[in-house]
């Protein structure tokens, strides 16, 4: 079994903030986000407030080792060095107690430099008998990797202290390196009894002037180890036991509203879940009886509903059946509906899973479609309103300051309308670039709406696609282009008023014009809207002329959403070569090129519009990574390592400009490589220059060897996270195994008959998925054979009241087989463990 470990984290506001700025007693704050120290995301900055709001969500894929999320406070200075407010702690064991998660303010704490420690130090221990019966214990520090930065210069000095009762021991220090190779060992002389007895090794930052910065502990439990037996392993460095907080400090210090939810899956292999992927596959072509393993789903289930349906719908594009489902939950829905008038309007399971379906399948076709308008309503920052009511906020701009309202007014319709016809044209061009799929799935809702209404209006037709296309998709991407990935940061108040007038007219259209006239001021874009509904009506009906033909096949849609061609990422970044890299750094070692992402290649030239580029295929792929800042004196660096088409191996150096976009394009490009069999498991973090490695100063050039663990960072969730059937049947699973008391008492004990109406024949199953049930029917889930218990369906010729028992029985059947599935593993684990221990 493996870990899947993530963590949804919403930063939402701050309050209390001390004023930095000496003049304006305010501050410019922004929030950086570490996990495990280390840096992997950064809101927007909040200009000359106390009280700043981000809003900001961010999805983690975890590391392994995952322990801590701490969130930082700085302000924001255009002159000097940023300076830090305070800081929130959550470690992994709070966040582990709260399943649902957490959502509260938190009080910020002052920094102490001694709790910001990372890395891990490599031991090896050895107790032995000397004359007279004495024993010794003798340690090795071997090296330590991933140390803290704790100079200026991106490195750090680092040494090893090694305490025993009074004695007391010093390696020699390494300079300007985080990943020291000391090879010392010491002896210890141990009491006669060692229980109890600790060996604290800490790791320190040399300094010429002034004290040594602590860089974090560890400790050998001398008690655990047995005579004549060597022990080699990595320990995690911890920070110092926190000192008690001046309360009244911290107070002063502010606090921040934080909603966090951390979640931990074991994944099975692949089979074990297949027969609740059949069940669920089932429900969707039977559609006799109402009673599903899908609508019981519905019933149970404590998620966010927004993440249910997202998990769903990965799980039928990975079966390449999304367009039954979402058939089946509109039908669904529409049988609910009998006003035409609220149809679509609620957040049912159907709406939220055809909301995600169209961000999941259309996302590059949203990039492609308005991206280019939207980064010129970011560009010319104009300031416009068409509410009389505050048309007195653009006057602040000395070149308004003398017009007349009207003008102001005219002015601003006149902008508006400009960006309002952009963004109408764009949409209409777009229909080839529309997925043939979201075009089929559109159509198909098109055709449920006309069975249902069949003597409404035509505007019936019309209404329930632009209800979605453009109400929950183009309105919501412009009034929030940061949260559809159009822009790095949320707008500033101007533009975002811009945006907002703007999204109020693209639903509008996508009304069919029917409320233009619930906000009076809008009427100056009437004519441009009424105009746009026509046109978008025809944009509508052609889009819909599509056949089943030019569908990808069920095969060709499992595990893969779009085309591997689809450019998924493009931007600007410097980038330099291996090859380039000399002892002397100068500001023109990096050249500015534009990129391209697809699951296919890399690809840059020198401007946007070359048709000549230089590639790298996904699959040379070896490795992607960051890079310490002491490598070339700058930040926010990647590292691609690639096996060319001669089989030798390079290296491109690629610069962000920010934190954010770094770790956009780590995440993206490590996806696309995520199933690469060439991968290395170590590389280096530095750079080679001179005749050595910045990281850790090894002559060895070679790359296969290097001194830090490969992909041991968290990785940002987006749209572009690859299809992973495993790990979404276990959240169904998790939601399934919470409710199934609810399903057995609802569905099961209406009747003696139970789970024996299923098969025809009476079968007992405690299905508590305790240890008990575990060691009574492990046979038929064996970890090392892994045999799997077949399910057959529900009888289609037993009552409706029959077989919705059927279906539960069945349904729970599946999730106690499951659960001891779990249980089986996780016995052989802990065999396992005892074993090596032992060894």
């Amino acid at each position: 079994m493996v870990k899947n470990t993530s963590l949804c984290l919403r930063i939402g506001e701050a309050k209390d903030l001390p004023g930095k700025d000496l003049i304006s007693r305010s501050s410019d704050p922004y929030c950086l986000i570490k996990i495990d120290n280390e840096v992997v995301a950064r809101t927007a900055t909040v200009w000359k407030t106390l009280t700043p709001f981000w809003g900001e969500e961010y999805f983690f894929h975890l590391p392994g080792g995952f322990q801590n999320l701490s969130l930082y406070i700085f302000d924001e200075d255009t002159m000097s060095e940023d300076d830090i407010i305070g800081k929130v702690s959550l470690d992994k064991e709070i966040l582990q107690n709260c399943p649902r998660g957490i959502e509260k303010w938190l009080q910020l704490v002052k920094v102490d430099r001694d709790t910001e420690v990372q890395g891990e130090i490599h031991i090896e221990a050895t107790i032995s008998e000397v004359d007279g019966g004495h024993k010794i214990l003798k340690i090795q520090l071997l090296e330590a990797r991933d140390l803290a930065v704790k100079d200026k210069t991106g490195s750090s000095d680092p040494f090893a202290r090694l305490t025993f009762a009074e004695q007391k021991f010093d390696t020699r220090t390494i300079k300007k390196t985080r990943f020291p190779k000391w090879q010392e060992t010491f002896t210890l002389t141990l009491p006669e009894s060692t229980e109890g007895e600790i060996v604290d090794i800490t790791v320190w930052d040399w300094d010429r002037v002034g004290n040594d910065d602590f860089m974090g502990r560890a400790s050998v439990n001398v008690s655990e180890l047995t005579a004549g037996k060597t022990i080699r392993q990595w320990l995690r460095l911890n920070p110092r036991e926190e000192k008690e907080r001046d309360l009244e400090s911290s107070k002063s210090l502010g606090s921040i509203r934080v909603r966090a939810r951390y979640s931990e899956e074991r994944i099975l292999p692949s089979q074990y879940y297949q027969p609740l992927v059949d069940l669920l596959v089932e429900s969707v072509q039977d559609t006799v009886y109402r009673s599903t393993p899908l609508t019981m789903l519905e019933e149970v289930m404590t998620l966010d509903r927004l993440e249910i349906a997202t998990t769903l719908d990965k799980i039928f594009l990975g079966q390449g059946m999304i367009l039954p489902f979402l058939d089946v939950l509109i039908q669904q829905d529409l049988q609910q509906t009998t006003d035409i008038n609220t149809l679509f309007r609620g957040n049912s399971l159907a709406t939220k899973c055809f909301d995600q379906f169209m961000k999941l399948v259309g996302m590059p076709y949203l990039l492609e479609t308005l991206q280019p308008i939207v980064d010129t309503i970011f560009e010319e920052k104009k300031h416009v309103e068409l509410d009389p009511c505050k048309v007195g906020s653009i006057r602040r701009r000395v070149s308004m300051k003398n017009r007349s309202e009207g003008y102001l007014l005219e002015h601003s319709a006149s902008i508006l309308t400009t960006y309002l016809a952009a963004i109408v044209n764009c949409i209409l061009e777009s229909m080839d670039r529309c997925p043939p799929i979201l075009r089929m799935a559109l159509k198909q809702l098109r055709h449920r709406v006309e069975e249902k209404f069949p003597d409404n209006d035509t505007d019936c037709k019309y209404v329930c696609l632009s209800g979605f296309l453009f109400l929950r998709f183009f309105a919501p991407a412009i009034l929030s282009p940061k949260l559809f990935f159009l822009r790095d940061h949320h707008p500033d108040k101007y533009v975002g008023r811009t945006l907002t007038l703007l999204a109020k007219a693209i639903q509008t259209i996508g009304n069919l014009g029917m409320k233009i006239g619930k906000e009076h001021w809008m009427q100056p874009l009437g004519p441009l809207i009424q105009d746009s509904v026509v046109r978008i009506k025809d944009f509508l009906d052609t889009l819909l002329d599509i056949d089943e033909t030019e569908i990808p096949n069920r095969e060709a849609q499992k595990r893969s959403i779009f085309h591997r061609t689809v450019t998924i990422k493009e931007g600007i970044l410097k980038k330099r070569r291996a090859e380039d890299v000399t002892v002397m750094i100068t500001p023109f070692t990096f050249k500015k090129r534009f990129f391209w992402l697809s699951y296919d290649s890399l690809s840059y030239a020198k401007h946007a519009e070359d048709q000549v580029r230089n590639t790298i295929l996904i699959e040379w792929v070896c490795i992607v990574e960051c890079v310490d800042e002491a490598a070339f004196q700058c930040d926010h660096l990647i590292q691609i390592i690639y096996q060319d088409s001669q089989g030798e191996l390079k290296t491109l150096y690629l610069q962000a400009k920010d934190v954010n976009e770094q770790q956009q394009w780590l995440s993206a490009i490590r996806k696309t490589c995520v199933s690469n069999a060439k991968m290395l498991n170590t590389f280096h973090p530095g750079a080679f220059r001179g005749s050595k490695w910045t990281c850790c100063l090894q002559s060895s050039r070679t790359p296969y060897i290097g001194c830090s663990r490969a992909h041991n960072a968290a990785t940002l969730g987006d749209w572009r996270d690859p299809l992973d059937p495993d790990v979404e049947a276990q959240i169904i699973y998790s939601q399934l195994r919470l409710g199934k008391d609810i399903l057995r008492k609802k569905y099961l004990e209406e009747s003696d008959a139970g789970s024996a109406v299923v098969r025809g024949e009476p079968e007992e199953d405690s299905g508590n998925g305790t240890e008990d049930d575990f060691i009574s029917s492990t046979a038929g889930i064996n970890p090392e054979n892994r045999a799997v218990r077949a399910h057959k369906p529900c009888h289609k010729t037993v009552s409706y009241h029959d077989s919705r028992m059927a279906s539960a029985a069945t349904l729970l059947d599946v999730i106690n087989d499951l659960e001891r599935a779990h249980l089986a593993f996780q016995k052989r684990e802990k065999e396992l463990k005892q074993e090596r221990d032992m060894q």
